[in-house]
């Protein structure tokens, strides 16, 4: 098991009114912290209500991803679990940790020199590997961290990762269940799904992945 993480503090909060360009609204509070493991500047995003006696919350962990959640790439499904997570987490109230872990952990440009690779025929993680990097290098320290500075020790995981509940019980935090995300295919996310699920083992439908893949495949002409 690995040695469990130093405290960390808060350092600020502020309440903050998201919109989404679907027309959803709800108001968060934003946390920041001192002392986190990594040194990056992750953020809490409070919503709805937390703390009540004997409620369980909410949380997801969600790595920054800059193509899907601010330019609206169809390469991945980051965007579109963003935008459901907050709204999930409102409703029954909880915590989303927005971890700045671009490319799962290996930064904007190499993940953008992965997807290079990756229109060569490479997968996912196989165009990590062929540069030289981890296929997943995130980890979750400052995750647990942030979830204990906010008093949070025992949660319900939104995610379709094993890997990151794994990581946060080994960490000392009680998982007491993950809770998969929805499905968000297009016809250039597909691959990228259906390697999720055959490399680390995430909890998304193979076979219907498999089925929209062959249909997304380019035809001779």
């Amino acid at each position: 098991m690995p040695e469990q993480p130093t405290t960390a503090t808060l350092r600020s909060r502020v309440r903050v009114p998201l919109r989404f360009g679907d027309g959803y609204r709800v108001d968060a509070e934003l946390v920041t912290f001192h002392g986190l493991a990594d040194g990056q500047e992750h953020v809490a995003v409070v919503l709805g209500p937390v703390g009540e006696p004997g409620a369980v919350p909410l949380v997801r962990l969600h790595s920054e991803c800059l193509t899907g959640d601010v330019f609206g790439s169809a390469r991945c499904d980051c965007g579109p679990q963003l935008r459901e997570a907050v709204e999930r987490i409102a409703e029954r109230g909880g915590v989303l940790l927005y971890l700045r872990q671009e490319g799962r952990g290996i930064g904007l440009y190499n993940k953008l020199d992965a997807y290079a690779l990756q229109d060569q025929g490479l997968d996912t993680y196989a165009a990590n590997t062929a540069l030289g990097l981890p296929e997943d290098a995130r980890d979750y320290t400052a995750a647990a961290q942030m979830l204990r500075a906010l008093d949070v020790e025992r949660l319900d995981l939104l995610s379709n990762n094993p890997d990151k509940a794994g990581q946060l019980r080994d960490l000392g935090i009680d998982v007491r269940d993950r809770v998969p995300t929805g499905v968000f295919t297009t016809a250039h996310n597909v691959r990228y799904l259906r390697a999720k699920v055959l490399q680390t083992q995430h909890t998304l439908p193979l076979a219907e992945l498999a089925d929209m893949a062959d249909i997304a495949k380019p035809r001779a002409v």
